[in-house]
């Protein structure tokens, strides 16, 4: 699988993500890790980072990870469990494949900060479609 192109597809395709300063850093199979360096525009009213804006990044990391055997796959469940609060730095989202079958596979997103602590876990789930991301 060339995952590099697919990398750059949902890189480049992904206008949310880009508006939110969001970078994709890998893509294997069932796998994908996020980046977002935390700035003024990602703090909510308390001074810590957003719960969408967390949720965004999970989000972006989910959708690479599902869609990394190139079959459109799109979100039908997910949850975020919020832990800690973070305030600057850069967050990064893990997401790994748990499961997957022909219709449906399952996905786990670990948010953390720079020295590793869990800031949030994000579970989702996916419908496959039959139709290619890549054409």
């Amino acid at each position: 699988m060339e995952y590099n192109k697919i990398k750059d597809f949902i890189s480049n395709n992904d206008q949310f993500a880009k508006a939110n300063g969001i970078k994709l850093l890998e893509v294997a199979e069932g796998y994908a890790k996020t980046s977002m360096e935390i700035n003024d525009k990602h703090l909510n009213a308390a001074n810590v980072v957003h719960g969408g804006a967390i949720f965004t990044l999970a989000d972006f990391a989910f959708a690479a990870a599902s869609n990394s055997h190139n079959a459109l796959a799109l979100a039908i469940n997910v949850s975020i469990s919020f832990l800690n609060a973070a305030k600057s730095g850069t967050l990064y989202a893990t997401a790994r494949e748990v499961g997957r079958n022909k219709k449906l596979a399952s996905y786990r997103v670990d948010i953390t900060d720079e020295a590793g602590i869990v800031v949030a876990i994000f579970q989702g789930m996916v419908y496959i479609k039959k139709s290619s991301i890549l054409k």
